[in-house]
């Protein structure tokens, strides 16, 4: 019996390790999620621009350390 449970428990957890994260994204979707503010900024002139820009847009500025809305892509 305890095989059975630990066999059945070993399929769930199997189970919900391939469906986590899944997703099918729309078209139309994709444009929000490529969203420059998500993006490495290589070029630090380039990047101090688009946090005047961000800022700007805020109205407010600083914590620009952690970038994310919440997708995990911190």
């Amino acid at each position: 019996m305890d095989d059975l449970k630990r066999a059945l428990r070993l399929a769930l957890y199997g189970a919900t390790f391939l469906l986590v994260g899944c997703a099918t994204v729309r078209p139309e979707d994709r444009a929000i999620l490529a969203d420059p503010v998500m993006q490495y900024h290589l070029d630090a002139r380039a990047h101090a621009a688009l946090d005047h820009v961000h800022e700007n847009r805020e109205g407010s500025f600083g914590g620009g350390s952690v970038k994310g809305g919440g997708c995990g892509c911190n």
